[in-house]
Order: C-alpha cells, then sequence, then structure tokens
C-alpha cells in the first residue's frame, strides 16, 4: 500500500491516503497553469460506520498564498463506510505556480457524533524543465 500511496495520516482509527501526479498534458507553464491529480483512500478501521459530510482543503502555491476550500463531500458524495471498508475517488488541483502544497480534514458523522479525520499534507511539485 505504501508504494501506490505517498503520503498517510490516521486519525480516530480513520487512515486517509494520498497519491499525487503532476499532469504535463494538462499544464499550460508558459501560461502560468500547472495541474496535479490527486488518489484518495479513505480506510475506516474503527469499529462503527462512518459517512463523509464535508471536507475543507488548505491549498499553499509556491508563493505562499493560501486558499480554503470547504464544501460538501467528496466529488459530489457522501459515501458511507462500514467498518474495514475503503472509499477511492480521484480529483485534481490547478496552480499558478509550479509547486504549492496541499492539506486539511474531513468531517464524518458517527455514531457517537461529528469526528474530524486529518487529510495529510502533501506536496505539489512540477518537474523541473529545462527552457531554451
Amino acid at each position: 500500500m505504501k508504494e501506490l500511496f505517498q503520503h498517510a495520516a490516521t486519525t480516530h482509527d480513520v487512515t486517509v491516503r494520498v497519491s499525487v501526479n503532476f499532469l504535463p498534458e494538462q499544464s499550460q507553464p508558459s501560461a502560468g497553469k500547472w495541474f496535479w491529480v490527486y488518489h484518495i483512500r479513505i480506510e475506516n478501521g474503527s469499529d462503527q460506520d462512518i459517512r463523509l459530510m464535508t471536507r475543507h482543503w488548505r491549498i499553499t502555491d509556491g508563493r505562499g498564498m493560501v486558499n480554503h476550500i470547504d464544501g460538501d463531500g467528496v466529488v459530489g458524495e457522501n459515501p458511507l463506510l462500514k467498518p474495514g471498508q475503503a472509499h477511492d475517488y480521484v480529483s485534481g488541483c490547478p496552480l499558478s505556480t509550479p509547486s504549492g502544497a496541499m492539506e486539511g480534514f474531513y468531517t464524518f458523522e458517527s455514531e457517537n457524533g461529528p469526528l474530524e479525520v486529518r487529510i495529510p499534507f502533501f506536496p505539489l511539485a512540477a518537474p523541473a524543465t529545462a527552457e531554451r
């Protein structure tokens, strides 16, 4: 699992794993546009059902500008994870700099009330290219 997902964090027995890749075909460095795709796997290691309700992202670009993104669910879904189940989704992040970082948290509803689960910090870095 570690080979597929470079970053992971566990909170309240829920593990969030992240794999990130730069997409040169979606990027236009000459126009100041860089794009990354990230794959998230959420694993419910707890002994109760949990439903993902909201997400909060903190996205920092290479100039240190911070953008906070809040929303319901993930990619239009509010998945219910039973004990031992996992949920995967893929999304993307555009930046106006060739590097940056993301981190945040999800809020889940559980039998015992809301749970805040950390999304691990992960860097966004475009490969260096020689300008000629």
